[in-house]
């Protein structure tokens, strides 16, 4: 039964008062010495108590989309299938066995055998009926993982058939899942009105699985040696994904990529190291040292950790990167985080701090998603 289906969630709830009918229908019927019918009366209360609190988790994950399926709760699944050494993004990646190395591409990774997919819907009640979801075998990465996209209405309209689009990836907090955008955030039931009325750029909005290991741990987006490759699923094997599969535009002018939370982190310190695959970047209520996440391994590395923090990557630059990024957070939750990037960013890199004051919640998050978008669309206009 799925986690957040809605026939597991029926079941939390019809438990509830068939629990507490159950305990009242036997309280009075314990029989045996009192330490014996004292024990069963409180394992009747506790019993009681756990459906509740069953409940109310799973209307909360439900809401929420925290946890996607029931591996990602119990820290059982783990999406790794390799970790093999990880080509630069500006020399040819080796082809199939028999055939020559390919020549890079215009976005910035090397050519190679096209990843072509099949899409189905998600069947999850709480995301939009025109999500589409593909299950993907990283080539460079070794990860395997779930990718929901998004077509902007004007996709499909014979005005734009011969229209590439802008790509924005939207990566979700720690613990999260791939549908917490489109289902909690309703990125796509708020933008398709505004891309209707031209208020929006049209794009493609694109959600990876970022729960990659077992274990509740934190990858944090990166490259960890003999553990994972997740940056280069990340910046290589979804963005290549997308452009074999779909109208994208394959210049690094014409994409994006959005967090909140933990995944505000990865949009700041991706797009800063990746200015070869994005032009812009958001971060709602992050934090720029990985060691904030417990779960991280990169906070519990010291050499990692000092270079996937964003401010580290502005300063270790060869030269600044040509990223626009836009920090929003709360004084403690990720503002001062925000000015600290800021105070050494050199043009052509622009950050622009946005204070927050709600809490940190998704509804704090789903409120920024318009302004976000707007944001974005200045700094990757309609074409």
């Amino acid at each position: 039964m799925q986690l957040t289906g809605t026939p597991f969630l029926i079941c939390t709830v019809i438990l509830v008062p068939i629990s507490i009918a159950v305990a009242m229908l036997c309280w009075g019927r314990v029989r045996g010495p009192q330490p014996v019918r004292i024990l069963s009366r409180l394992v009747m209360i506790v019993f009681c108590q756990i459906t509740a609190v069953v409940m109310v988790f799973v209307m909360v994950n439900n809401a929420n989309l925290i946890y996607g399926s029931w591996e990602d709760l119990l820290g059982t699944g783990n999406h790794v299938r390799a970790v093999p050494s990880i080509p630069p993004a500006e020399q040819p990646v080796p082809a199939a066995s028999g055939t020559a190395g390919a020549q890079p591409t215009a976005g910035g990774d090397a050519a190679k055998p096209k990843l072509t997919q099949q899409f189905r819907g998600v069947n999850d009640p709480a995301v939009p009926g025109d999500v589409q979801k593909t299950d993907l075998k990283g080539p460079v990465s070794g990860v395997d993982g779930e990718v929901l996209v998004w077509l902007p209405p004007q996709y499909n309209d014979p005005a734009f058939k011969d229209k590439k689009f802008p790509v924005v990836e939207l990566i979700p907090g720690y613990p999260g899942s791939s549908s917490t955008w489109y289902g909690t955030l309703k990125v796509s039931e708020q933008l398709k009105p505004l891309m209707q009325q031209g208020k929006v750029a049209p794009f493609i909005l694109v959600s990876p699985r970022t729960l990659l290991l077992g274990g509740h741990q934190d990858a944090g987006c990166t490259d960890i040696p003999g553990k994972i490759n997740a940056d280069a699923w990340l910046t290589r094997d979804v963005p290549q994904m997308v452009m074999d599969n779909f109208r994208a535009d394959p210049s690094p002018e014409r994409w994006g990529i959005a967090g909140y939370s933990a995944g505000a982190h990865c949009a700041a310190k991706l797009s800063l190291a990746h200015p070869n695959r994005y032009r812009a970047g958001v971060a709602l209520s992050g934090y720029n040292d990985p060691a904030v996440e417990k779960d991280s391994l990169v906070g519990k590395d010291a050499k990692l950790r000092e270079a996937n923090n964003p401010v580290n990557i502005l300063k270790s630059a060869q030269q600044p990167p040509k990223v626009s990024l836009y920090v929003s957070g709360n004084k403690g939750d990720g503002f001062e985080d925000g000015q600290a990037i800021a105070a050494v960013a050199k043009a052509p890199t622009t950050v622009q701090v946005q204070e927050a004051t709600g809490p940190h919640t998704t509804d704090q998050w789903k409120a920024l998603v318009p302004g976000v978008f707007e944001w974005l669309t200045g700094v990757i206009p309609v074409q």
